[in-house]
């Protein structure tokens, strides 16, 4: 079993590997290299002080993965330079935003499970795998993992897309999402969720795919569905505007790096297929 909690003497200060240092919520990155710092120990002086706090991420393309979380010191980079998490989404570098998506959520894990829910004391990381224990009360916790749906709905030959809040900014429209409440099944989720946010009805409910998300803790759960009953009402508080888009009228939606990109790409694939199939009819 790999140790989550590893000493540099057991890396070795010659060895190449890849590092995800946290300042703040970014990444030190080099961003010559595709963001991706990849580095020996002696590489990397401004964190020396932190050998006992490196934490093992597993690996990527045959080297190993480290992160190190300085919280909020400010430090000398040099040459290099530091990516927001959603800056390395945006730059489309699946594998450098996977490997960083797990990182972060370890870091936030730590930071925020400093000291014992249950009765107040010190944790401290379990060196086998990503936890926090309680010497006190034995206590232990394990990062959370806030389970979402997202769905995109299809009506005859349109797809929903809807703008909420934090999208106005950036002027995007995508599928509807939400998080799943305590017992509650995910069919059930996605139902509920639907109506809330745009007042309709859904049937046809199918499976699609999932995909971790870091902003903060989700693992966002993909369904596809089509339109039942019911006119698009919104509150204009949690979704602005949601509308029916015909393909060739739609506007600024995520990338396919996404799980809602391709949620999207695979509802205009089967809206194609059922035009392509009615011209053959």
């Amino acid at each position: 079993m790999n140790k989550m909690l590893v000493d540099i003497s057991s890396i070795g200060h010659d060895t190449t590997a890849h590092w995800l240092i946290f300042s703040g919520e970014r990444v030190v990155a080099n961003k010559q290299h595709s963001g991706w710092l990849k580095a020996t120990w002696q590489d990397l002086p401004f964190v020396h002080h932190y050998g006992d706090q490196i934490i093992n991420i597993g690996e990527f393309g045959g080297l190993a993965c480290y992160a190190i979380d300085v919280g909020l010191e400010t430090l000398p980079l040099g040459e290099l330079d530091t990516m927001s998490l959603r800056g390395i989404f945006l730059s489309n570098n699946e594998d450098l935003f996977s490997v960083a998506a797990r990182a972060w959520q370890f870091i936030l894990f730590k930071r925020t499970h400093r000291f014992c829910g249950q009765c107040g004391s010190s944790m401290e990381q379990v060196d086998w795998e990503m936890a926090m224990q309680c010497h006190t009360c034995k206590h232990r916790c394990y990062p959370r993992v806030s389970p979402c749906i997202i769905v995109a709905i299809r009506n005859q030959d349109r797809i929903l897309l809807a703008q909420g809040k934090s999208q106005k900014e950036r002027k995007m429209f995508s599928v509807l999402a939400g998080f799943v409440e305590s017992g509650e099944s995910l069919e059930e989720a996605v139902h509920r969720e639907v109506f809330e946010e745009v007042g309709i009805k859904i049937k046809n409910l199918e499976y699609f795919s999932s995909q971790p998300w870091p902003f903060p803790h989700s693992l966002m759960m993909g369904f596809i569905a089509e339109h039942d009953s019911g006119e698009i009402n919104v509150d204009g508080h949690e979704i602005l505007e949601a509308a029916w888009y015909e393909l060739d009228e739609m506007p600024f939606v995520p990338p396919n790096m996404s799980i809602a990109g391709r949620l999207i790409e695979k509802t205009k694939e089967l809206i194609s297929n059922k035009k392509a199939l009615h011209k053959q009819g």
